[in-house]
């Protein structure tokens, strides 16, 4: 395996998922966001309201391709990076590709303890959380569903997590 993308909504667990997995196959993790931030020495925050979100997806996808050039990782994307350009398709090119999906609430209450962290939800209550959460889903959900592979997170546990990821590919 010389490339594996992680897909998913914003605390599905791709980064935290990802590195517990990365390290069970001896594989280098790669963040995406984090990738991004070091390039251009500013948060992912940051460049948002500096540059725009068409702007940042543009660097986003040029981050993309550069990775895709990467061997024996696992990457961890963004939320919205597999919806914009042709990111899922260069992706399902470029390696495997899972989806780990995540109920919405499931999203809400991972989500709930890492408010303060993230400011697009830091000032939203717990019912405008649910609903941000549900219509973004709902605009996403066909572009995740190309994914090689669907990973449930719901009830993914750190014991169940290496056998869950394996029985992936036993296909």
């Amino acid at each position: 395996m010389d490339r594996i993308f992680l897909i998913g909504y914003m605390g599905s667990g791709k980064t935290t998922f990802g590195r517990l997995i990365a390290k069970s196959q001896n594989l280098m993790f790669l963040d995406l966001d984090t990738f991004i931030e070091e390039k251009y020495l500013k948060s992912v925050s940051e460049l948002f309201d500096e540059v725009g979100e068409s702007e940042f997806r543009k660097m986003e996808r040029d981050a993309l391709r550069e990775v895709c050039r990467f061997e024996n990782c696992l990457i961890a994307t963004g939320g919205g990076t597999p919806c914009f350009f042709d990111n899922m398709e260069l992706m399902n090119k470029a390696g495997e590709t899972i989806y780990l999906r995540t109920s919405i609430d499931e999203l809400v209450d991972r989500l709930k303890l890492s408010r303060s962290k993230r400011p697009l939800l830091s000032q939203q209550s717990d019912a405008e959380l649910k609903e941000h959460i549900s219509q973004m889903l709902n605009k996403r959900e066909a572009c995740y569903m190309r994914a090689k592979f669907i990973l449930d997170t719901d009830d993914l546990s750190v014991n169940n997590l290496t056998s869950s990821f394996e029985a992936l590919f036993e296909v």
